[in-house]
Order: C-alpha cells, then sequence, then structure tokens
C-alpha cells in the first residue's frame, strides 16, 4: 500500500491496483482565512482527480473544497459516503457533477473492486450535532496486508469494532492540532487567554496521544492541522516560534510530543510524501525534497516559508475578500428575521439550552437574536447580554447572500469575529449555528429530546461516575481524567465537579458521581 499526504487531512491511497482520493483541499477556506500547511498548490491535482474512489469525510471547507473537486476530480469516480442523519454531504456532491455513490452504513465492512484483488473498507460516521456540521467520519482500508486508519479530525467514541472488523492498524493518520477559536477571538485578559490556550494546545495534543495508546498502530502520521493564516490580520495565530499558548502546533511539534511519552513511530509527511507499507513495515518515506528542506519548514525556515507563501497567495485573499458582500447597506434585521425565527419554532430545547437572548454588534447595527422568545429584534434601552458576537457586517451579508447553512464552520472558523461571553460555553448556541436549515435544525432537536444512558458506572480514582459522558457518550473509562474534585473528558475537554456534578464548560449536562467512600 502507498500512502501519499495531498496536504492537511488529505491522503491519495493505493492499493490493489485501485486509488483512493481523501479530503482533497487545496483551496483557501473559512473566508480567505486558512490555507493548507505546508502549501499544497504545486500537486498535480489533474492526476491525483483521476481515481477510482473519492472519500470527503465531512462538509468543513478545509475538507471539502467545492472547487477542487469541480475542476479536479474525475466525475466517474465512485464516492464512498458516510452514514449521515441529513443527506447534505451527498447533495452538495451531487451539485458538482458526482453521480456514483457507495451508500455506506455506520462502521460496517465493504468490499469495494481493485484491479488486483477487492479492498476492505469501513467508514466510522459520527451523527451528534457536535460533529462536524452534522457529521463526521473515518475512513479504514485493507488490502490484505495493510490496514490504514485515517480518522482525519473525527472523534470516534468506541474503537472496539476497528479491532474486531480489521484488527491491529499499521498506519493511523489523526489530529492533534487545532481548529477552533477559542480563546484567541474571546474579550479577555491575556494572562487569563493564555491560560487557557496553553491548556488547550497540552488537552488536544494528550487526546490524541489517547487514541494512539488505545488503536497501538504500528505508525502514526499526524494530519488534519494545522491551517495556515496568511492574512496579515491573522498571521499572529501561526504557532512559529514554538509558543505554548498558540494552539496550531505542528506535526514536528507533536512528533517531539510523542517522543516525549515514549512514542517513537511518528512520521512526517508534507505534501507529496509517499510512505510504502507492506503490513506494518514502513518499506520507504519518500519526501518531494530533500529531508532536511522538508523539516526545516517547520523549525529554522518556518517564518520565512510562512512569509514567502503569503507574498504567492495576496492575490488569491484580495480575490476573495473583493466577492464578500459590501459592509454598507440596508438593514440586516429583516432577513436575519426571516432566517432565524422559523428555525427558533422549530427548536425549542436548543432554545432554552441557550436561555439567553445573544447581540451580534455588526459593524453597521446591533441586532439581537432572542431566544427565550423566539424572535429577532433590536437591543432595547441599555440592555446587557452575557452572549456577544462582534462580526463585520460584510461577512453577516455574504452568509445571508449565500444562504450559508452553518454559521461554525464558516464565519466563527475564520476568525474574523470577537466574542465575550459571561459564564460557561454554551453548546446549544453553536448547535443553532450550524443547523441553519430545517433539516438540520430538526436533527438536532430530536438528538436532544433523546434521553442519554447513563445507567453503566465505572471507578475513576476514587469516584464512581457513570460510564458515559453527558455531552456526547464518550467512555469515561478511556477519556476521563480526575484531578482532585474535577473530572475532564478528554475527547473535548468538557469539565464536571463530581462533588456536585455540575458542569463547569456549559449549562446542562449533569454528571452522576459520588466518592466511593460514601455510603449508598
Amino acid at each position: 500500500m502507498k500512502v501519499t499526504s495531498v496536504g492537511h487531512a488529505g491522503f491519495h491511497i493505493a492499493a490493489n491496483g485501485a486509488t483512493i482520493l481523501c479530503d482533497p483541499w487545496v483551496n483557501p477556506a473559512y473566508y480567505a482565512s486558512w490555507f493548507p500547511f505546508p502549501d499544497n498548490s504545486q500537486l498535480d491535482w489533474k492526476h491525483l482527480g483521476a481515481c477510482d474512489y473519492l472519500y470527503v469525510s465531512h462538509l468543513h471547507k478545509d475538507h471539502f473544497d467545492p472547487r477542487n473537486l469541480a475542476e479536479n476530480v474525475s466525475k466517474d469516480t465512485t464516492v464512498l459516503l458516510p452514514d449521515y442523519p441529513v443527506p447534505d454531504l451527498k447533495h452538495e456532491l451531487e451539485r458538482l457533477g458526482f453521480t456514483k455513490f457507495l451508500e455506506t452504513d455506520n462502521s460496517t465492512k465493504y468490499r469495494i473492486p481493485a484491479p488486483d484483488g477487492d479492498l476492505e473498507i469501513m467508514i466510522i460516521a459520527l451523527r451528534a450535532p457536535a460533529d462536524g456540521p452534522i457529521g463526521d467520519s473515518g475512513l479504514v482500508v485493507s488490502d490484505g496486508r495493510t490496514v490504514a486508519f485515517n480518522m482525519n479530525d473525527s472523534r470516534p467514541v468506541d474503537l472496539d469494532v476497528l479491532d474486531e472488523q480489521f484488527g491491529p492498524v499499521d498506519v493511523f493518520m489523526v489530529q492533534y492540532s487545532g481548529a477552533i477559536w477559542y480563546p484567541m477571538v474571546y474579550d479577555m485578559p491575556q494572562r487569563a487567554k493564555d491560560a487557557f490556550a496553553i491548556q488547550k494546545r497540552q488537552r488536544q495534543m494528550d487526546r490524541c496521544r489517547q487514541y494512539i495508546n488505545q488503536i497501538e498502530p504500528a505508525w502514526v502520521v499526524p494530519s488534519a492541522g494545522p491551517p495556515c493564516f496568511l492574512d496579515d490580520s491573522l498571521r499572529r495565530l501561526n504557532d512559529v516560534y514554538d509558543d505554548p499558548a498558540n494552539i496550531f502546533p505542528d506535526q514536528v511539534v507533536f512528533i517531539d510530543q510523542m517522543r516525549q511519552h515514549g512514542l517513537d513511530n511518528g512520521l512526517l509527511m508534507i505534501p507529496g510524501t509517499e510512505a510504502t507499507l507492506s503490513g506494518s513495515s514502513l518499506m520507504s518515506l519518500e519526501h518531494p525534497i530533500p529531508t532536511a528542506e522538508a523539516e526545516a519548514i517547520f523549525t529554522t525556515g518556518k517564518a520565512a516559508y510562512i512569509e514567502a507563501y503569503a507574498e504567492r497567495q495576496a492575490p488569491v485573499i484580495a480575490a476573495e475578500k473583493a466577492a464578500w458582500a459590501p459592509t454598507e447597506g440596508p438593514s440586516l434585521l429583516a432577513p436575519l428575521r426571516s432566517k432565524f425565527e422559523p428555525l427558533m419554532e422549530l427548536s425549542p430545547l436548543v432554545c432554552d439550552g441557550i436561555g439567553y437572548p445573544v447581540v451580534l454588534r455588526l459593524s453597521t447595527e446591533d441586532i439581537v437574536l432572542d431566544f427565550p422568545k423566539r424572535i429577532v429584534r433590536e437591543p432595547i434601552g441599555n440592555e446587557k447580554f452575557r452572549y456577544e458576537l462582534d462580526i463585520d457586517a460584510s461577512l453577516v451579508r455574504t452568509a445571508v447572500r449565500d444562504d450559508e447553512p452553518d454559521w461554525v464552520n464558516s464565519i466563527f472558523l475564520s476568525t474574523r469575529f470577537k466574542a465575550r461571553r459571561v459564564g460557561g460555553y454554551n453548546e446549544f448556541l453553536y448547535t443553532f449555528f450550524k443547523c441553519l436549515t430545517a433539516e438540520r435544525i430538526a436533527y438536532a432537536e430530536g438528538y436532544y429530546a433523546e434521553a442519554h444512558d447513563d445507567s453503566a458506572s465505572i471507578v475513576i480514582d476514587g469516584w464512581e461516575v457513570q460510564r458515559r459522558c453527558p455531552h456526547l457518550k464518550a467512555d469515561l473509562s478511556k477519556f476521563g481524567v480526575v484531578e482532585g474534585n474535577k473530572l475532564t473528558c478528554n475527547l473535548h475537554g468538557w469539565d464536571w465537579n463530581l462533588d456536585t456534578g455540575r458542569c463547569l464548560t456549559s449549562r446542562g449536562h449533569e454528571l452522576r458521581a459520588r466518592r466511593l467512600d460514601e455510603t449508598s
């Protein structure tokens, strides 16, 4: 099996005479904020696109690149489609001209034709509202000798099916770096922002190592990040000097972190790097440039590399910005009322979970999303808010013009906004902004209406707690960490006070817990 990196979470897998192209992202994403790192625009995308199978893990724009898919990927390819609760991914691919789909069932093994013997594949699909834009997934591929698991940036809860269906994993592609706007966009003292960022940076790498320890692959390819920020206003977000408060560590940083914890099987791959494997044996690892030059991209030459990259992409950024709607224009109150109020009426549980009015402080006006009353309105007097989002009206006008179904994975991931909040993270608020279609919000509402199973218990460091995390059902025997009277689920970094069961990260989501020395 030959695995070629095509950048970020993208891979080209060649085995048994067949090829699978995974998540081919090259064009800037999230309002020209994110670019692949290192640069992958020099690859032969027409050649890569002449593939037998296409796998797009989910609709995040750093995985789903409509321009690249439309221009360079053969429409004769068969799409390996994850099992998602809403058909948005399939519909978007159909709009681009794809017609052949293998619609998989979640965590089910399939045999797919290849000239030199069938391949076996399985897609592990995550279906919670917090998973991508209503769905995220990982792909398993076996040629009968080598098993590759491309988990990209999905976070599976239970991986027993992987071992049951395929046995040991030989090469594991996994996210380790940030894909979020927290805490950079928040209005808070710099000391607090740095402390939260240091914690975020380490937790995401700890979570990745937990997956590695659970799966025990022969080889690990850090992937699905970090993005590169080339716009002058965002360049500070790049981790150029190994800043412990930067949430975007690169591949070399994580491989070093692996070594510090006794894991010497990390593989550095840049766009164009080819790894040839036979079972657990790495037969060769070939970079498209000398190894020293490849490593320098992440070390001594990183600042200069990003500067030159930004100069090359400056016309692209300028063209993207020129395509945005103008900042000035008619009031956005009526179009936002038309868009949001019907969704509020469809989602009482989500609105009640948000619990407070939220103000959008646009550059031209303030607009209130009054979730308790299910209305969009103007502010009243000197009204105070628990949640404030400062966004340039140009981005909101563009999102409205384009009927954008997901502001989280467009405006918010762009980091082109500021935020303030009183209290903890509110999952329901960001779920609402992900679900800006009737179908999506109906699914989210139904998901929250289901009772999560908390009947099974486990013991961690002197505490008896429910086994399944109240957030997204992660197995706390694998992802739970106790420090004093606080439990952290490292799958998403959520915290609970074990004495009270109260969630410290978001409203609701109470945890059942008691000290073992307590009488029942």
